[in-house]
Order: C-alpha cells, then sequence, then structure tokens
C-alpha cells in the first residue's frame, strides 16, 4: 500500500534527475543565504556552479552537530523569523542544544514523509493511531501526530506516561498503530499482560512503528509476540527532519530512504570517504527540500549500510539497514570495537533474563572498564547462588564468543533496572567520577 505512490515507485533515473536538480538548488540556496555554508564552501574552494552531477557532492564539506551548537540559535537558519512556523531542538545534555526551525513547506513534507511510513507498515485512512513519543522539543510526539494527520488516521496524542491510561485507551479505542520507543511498547505489553490482559488477542492492535533508540531483533520478536504486531522500524534526527526520514515497509528488511527528501551516503568515519553499497560506515544526510534549515552533508554518527537490490514492496528509494550503532558510542574494550546493540542481541538470547539492561563504564587504571547488569525474569530463582553463576559464566562465554571481550556481567533483581516511558538509558557513563 502506498500513500504517494507516483513518489515511492519513481523510475531510478527520473528520481536521480529529480535528486540532482534539487541538489544544485540547495547548495546554491544555502551558498547565499546561510554564511557558515558560504564560509565553509569558500574554505573548499568550491562554488554552487561546480555541483554538476550527483557524484559532485562529495567535493562538499561536511556538517556537524558542533557546526550547529556553534551556530546556535538561529545561525543556521535560511529564513527570516516570520517565515518560521515551528522549532524543535535537542535536549542539550551534553552541550549546546542544535535548534532546528520549521517552515510550512517543511512541516507538509515532513507529514508527508511520516504518512508514508504509515502506509508502508499497513496503515491507512481507517486506522486509529496512537502516539506516545513525548510532545515539545523532541520531534517524536509532534512528528508522528502530523504523519497520523496527514495519512488521515484517527490520532490519540497520549505523549509518554500514565501507562494504565495508555491500555485502556488502546483496548477501548481501538488503537490499531501505535508508535512510541521499542522500549517503552515493551513496558506497555508487560504491564497490559500483570493486568491480565493478552494484547494479541484481547486488543486490535496490529502493527507498531517505532524508533528513536537501537533494538535488536530478539528484542523485535519479544514486543511483536506479546502484542499480536509487525513492528516497523522508522528512522529520523531532529537535525534532519526527524522521524520519517526512513522506514520499514512491511517486508521488514530495510529502511526506506525517502529519496525525493534526502540524499544518503555511507562513508567511512576515519577516512571520510564513500564506502560501496553493503559495506557498513557512517550515514551522512544531505536535505533537497528543507527551506528553514537546510543542512549539506551532515554526518549523523549512525552506523548503517544500503541494502542492495530491490524491495518485494515495489518501492524504488534505497534501503539503508537498522542502525547497528554510533560510532560516539561505540566502546572500545581490550581494543575491541563493540556497540551495544550487539550486547543486547547477545543476552537477549537466553530466556532467563529480560531486554531491560546498562552498560557501567568506569575506568581502572588507564583501561575503560564495562560492567553489564542484566535483569533475570521474575520466574528466575534469583535467591539460588548456584543458578546465578551458572547463567552469568554462560551469558559471559557468550559475549565472549560472539564480540571476542571478555564483560564483567551483575544479575541484579528483578524489575530493579529503571524502566523507561521514552528511550531507554543504556550506558551509564562513569569514567569521569572522581573520588
Amino acid at each position: 500500500m502506498y500513500f504517494q505512490k507516483a513518489i515511492e515507485t519513481m523510475p531510478e533515473e527520473e528520481l536521480r534527475n529529480l535528486q540532482l536538480r534539487r541538489l544544485k538548488r540547495l547548495v546554491d540556496y544555502c551558498y547565499k543565504r546561510i554564511p557558515f555554508y558560504r564560509e565553509a564552501f569558500d574554505r573548499a574552494d568550491v562554488l554552487p556552479e561546480d555541483v554538476q552531477s550527483l557524484a559532485d557532492l562529495a567535493k562538499l564539506p561536511f556538517t556537524t552537530k558542533q557546526d550547529m551548537r556553534n551556530a546556535y540559535p538561529f545561525g543556521m537558519f535560511a529564513v527570516p523569523r516570520e517565515d518560521v512556523v515551528r522549532v524543535h531542538c535537542s535536549s542539550g545534555t551534553t552541550g549546546t542544544a542544535t535548534v532546528v526551525g520549521y517552515t510550512q513547506k517543511d512541516l507538509d513534507n515532513w507529514a508527508d514523509c511520516f504518512a508514508r511510513a504509515i502506509y508502508a507498515a499497513g496503515g491507512s485512512k481507517h486506522s486509529v493511531l496512537q502516539v506516545c513519543y513525548g510532545y515539545g522539543l523532541f520531534t517524536g510526539g509532534l512528528g508522528a501526530h502530523d504523519g497520523g494527520t496527514r495519512a488521515g488516521c484517527t490520532v490519540l496524542p497520549m505523549s509518554t506516561g500514565n501507562t494504565d491510561r495508555q491500555i485502556r485507551l488502546m483496548k477501548d479505542f481501538g488503537t490499531d498503530i501505535l508508535c512510541c520507543t521499542p522500549s517503552y511498547a515493551l513496558l506497555i505489553a508487560n504491564h497490559a499482560i500483570e493486568q491480565g490482559f493478552d494484547p494479541a488477542h484481547d486488543f486490535n492492535i496490529s502493527m507498531g512503528i517505532m524508533g528513536a533508540e537501537p533494538f535488536s531483533n530478539n528484542m523485535r520478536r519479544e514486543i511483536e509476540e506479546k502484542l499480536g504486531i509487525r513492528l516497523c522500524d522508522i528512522y529520523g534526527l531532529s537535525e534532519i527532519m526527524g522521524p520519517g526520514v526512513s522506514s520499514e515497509c512491511k517486508q521488514q528488511h530495510g529502511l526506506h530512504v525517502n529519496e525525493d527528501q534526502f540524499i544518503i551516503e555511507i562513508v567511512d568515519p576515519e577516512t571520510l570517504q564513500p564506502v560501496p553499497d553493503g559495506q557498513w560506515g557512517e550515514v551522512v544526510f544531505t536535505t533537497l527540500c528543507k527551506e528553514c534549515s537546510p543542512l549539506i552533508r551532515y554526518r549523523t554518527r549512525d552506523v548503517s549500510r544500503i541494502i542492495t537490490g530491490q524491495c518485494e514492496c515495489g518501492r524504488t528509494f534505497r534501503r539503508m539497514d537498522r542502525i547497528q550503532g554510533r560510532t560516539d558510542d561505540m566502546l572500545i574494550i581490550r581494543g575491541v570495537n563493540v556497540f551495544p546493540s550487539q550486547i543486547e542481541e547477545v543476552i537477549t538470547e537466553a530466556p532467563e533474563v529480560t531486554p531491560y539492561y546498562q552498560i557501567v563504564l568506569t575506568s581502572k587504571g588507564p583501561l575503560d572498564h564495562v560492567t553489564l547488569l542484566v535483569e533475570p525474569v521474575p520466574e528466575f530463582p534469583f535467591d539460588e547462588v548456584r543458578k546465578l553463576e551458572e547463567l552469568k559464566k554462560r551469558l559471559g562465554a557468550e559475549l565472549k564468543k560472539n564480540l571476542g571481550v571478555a564483560v564483567e556481567i551483575k544479575i541484579v533483581e528483578p524489575k530493579t533496572i529503571e524502566r523507561a516511558e521514552g528511550k531507554a538509558k543504556r550506558i551509564i557513563d562513569k569514567r569521569g567520577d572522581t573520588l
């Protein structure tokens, strides 16, 4: 099912020609309207007229999150303030916030992209869409809301929290699409089961559009089984647009990038050179249609790859793989690069543990030390020392076998790891703590 079939199934040559026309317009637009880009282009000794093919994109300088922070608050805006109808920004918990503005056309394009994701997942104007992402400066809630409205759905703007009410309205209102983070979906599922419901049979829900955090295939299967749904991953980041930059269709084999709106590149994070399709690297995006906050070659720090071949759904947009991790939350353990999502993939194979875990980073001399906190399922005999030691030993062996590193494992009591109603806090970094 398509929301905008003519665009989503556009022949490749026609799509590339469209991208090139929009790219030429973009670089000229940015050069004339945003001082940062004029200065960056001049330093790189490149002019807008030097871009005559899609391959010429590689001549242009990258944009980073720090560049956006340096321009705080409105230095990266390309339109006057009276044309800005909405502003979103990052939390700024690790530094100055990145600020992104939207014209009405920007919001319309964003709504179209999310609406495409709804239809690709199997939704339609007959769907009841329950939005459990946070509303506010975070892009998730309003992005899903506007996309649902554009798709013609009945939208329940729940936001996060008040899980009892989420469950009650999900059942009473006949919700069939759930939009939230995977960790919150699992919390909702478990809470509903504890209340005596069987969501897979008692509720009308049939699909989930979930993102904002990485999740393993095992976690996907658990959510799908407990809620009785098909879970489609959706990707986005506030700097580029918000959720809807790319999304999975019902085939669940890669996220279709909305290539009429964005150009995706995969580059080697060290050399910054493009890598061949199929090879993992850092995701770089260029916005083709943004009016207020256009970005050229923005380094996302997310790690993915291009999936080759045609999708069975018929969409011609290229697909990116699900995010493997980030170049800036990558753990280097004894010289081995490890992403938290890889750890999750291993531990959730064990039926004795839940998907709730935390990675605690500390320093022991010159080396980083990693402690993995895992939580057993409620029926696990936590007071039996021998069983605890056997579980720790087995998990440690599996991590060593699959990742090639040794990780200290600590099994904590059931339900002691904090549950998140938004993004789960997976990494606790104490390396800078002092006594």
